[in-house]
């Protein structure tokens, strides 16, 4: 709807960002939004949030721990006052490294 890649190949790296489809945010079946924001933060690393708080930012760290327990990642999160639509809580960026991807492409 919005004319964007929610991800592209840059030499080895592939990076991700908008707003999207996953387990956390969004229902693929009805296509709703989950507006209770602990749903949608599950998976963000650099994050958006609406509103920004403290149960938001409890939230990420409370999933930095779980999923990431060895390693402290760098951590943008900046408080917008809307994302793409209007149910949307949470906006996340990634950047992952795929050499041997790279390789093949």
């Amino acid at each position: 709807n919005f004319s964007y890649n929610q991800a592209v190949r840059v030499g080895d790296r592939i990076e991700c960002a908008g707003q999207g489809m996953s387990q956390s945010g969004w229902d693929p079946k009805t296509a709703e939004f989950y507006k209770e924001i602990n749903a949608q933060i599950d998976q963000a690393v650099n994050s958006y949030h609406v509103p920004i708080n403290n149960e938001a930012m409890d939230a990420t760290v409370g999933n930095f721990n779980r999923w990431m327990p060895n390693h402290r990642p760098i951590w943008t999160c900046v408080g917008v006052p809307r994302l793409g639509e209007d149910d949307m809580r949470v906006e996340i960026e990634v950047v992952a490294h795929d050499p041997e991807g790279a390789a093949k492409a």
